[in-house]
């Protein structure tokens, strides 16, 4: 981590990340890119249903691919840049056919670095297979959902995903919420961790740097007025007055309150339900 001289209070607990020991270019691979409008929190309509986003600095959009179409074909890893869209390093990929993708790399890949992906490969940082070819125990992430779909499981900085057993057509995976669910071994998935493990620790230090980021503020549910949130109205500064937490529409939120849906399609698929609360925390 990197820290500041405190030459201004917020700047006292600021902390960032030392890129340059980690990237090899700050200029990203140009036909790859291109400009796009961030949604900020609007669904198709333009309702708000994510709050608290909007504006912050102006980005590139990478296109960074997560499909498993190039089997069979090795591939050199030429770059390793940062992508403001998405916690983890990405890194342009130069395959043997000549062609050039996008990926989210792993740690401990460096740049010159050889990968491949299909079920021949090495299980090894940076190889893609199917989940059946991959050893018990190995960390993977970029996992699929439904074969030939690309990944959607375990794409966050310094995630992991555990390959814990094979039975029956399915592979279990243990998630980084601890949840325990079955995926078809047939899906692909990437060996290692995902790249820029210290992306959690970072502190932005002043309210400012929030909003480059596209944060807006958030304001608390006790300074509201009744109408407006569960928690809101009475004389000066006031507890919630409720047992549950609740959101603001009424209902329950986190704090070890079991928030899935009952009948949630995939539910025959999860093995162990996630942790939550205090007891997640002693894992």
């Amino acid at each position: 981590m990197k820290t500041y001289k405190p030459y201004t209070k917020s700047r006292r607990g600021m902390t960032g990340i030392n890129f340059r020991k980690e990237l090899t270019t700050t200029d990203p691979y140009k036909p790859l890119t291109s400009g796009f409008k961030r949604g900020v929190g609007r669904n198709n309509v333009g309702r708000i249903t994510v709050r608290h986003k909007g504006g912050g600095a102006k980005r590139l959009f990478r296109e960074v691919t997560s499909h498993y179409d190039k089997v069979g074909v090795p591939g050199r890893v030429e770059t390793i840049e940062y992508d403001p869209n998405r916690s983890g390093f990405v890194g342009v990929v130069v395959y043997k056919d000549g062609s050039r993708r996008y990926r989210l790399l792993p740690q401990s890949v460096k740049a010159g670095a050889e990968i491949v992906c299909g079920p021949d490969a090495k299980p090894v940082p940076g190889n893609a297979m199917p989940l059946k070819n991959v050893p018990v125990g190995t960390f993977v992430y970029n996992v699929e959902i439904k074969p030939g779909n690309g990944g959607k499981l375990g794409r966050s900085a310094g995630t992991h995903i555990e390959v814990i057993a094979r039975d029956g057509g399915y592979v279990d995976l243990k998630m980084p919420s601890t949840e325990v669910r079955k995926v078809l071994e047939t899906c692909f998935a990437t060996i290692g961790e995902v790249s820029n493990p210290e992306h959690h620790l970072v502190n932005f230090g002043k309210a400012g740097r929030s909003r480059w980021k596209g944060i807006r503020p958030t304001v608390r549910g006790t300074a509201m007025n009744p109408v407006d949130h569960p928690y809101g109205g009475g004389e000066g500064r006031q507890g919630r007055g409720r047992r549950r937490l609740v959101t603001m529409w009424g209902r329950p939120a986190g704090k070890g309150q079991k928030t899935r849906t009952p009948k949630k399609y995939s539910n025959r698929l999860i093995v162990s339900r996630r942790r939550v609360g205090k007891k997640r925390k002693a894992d």
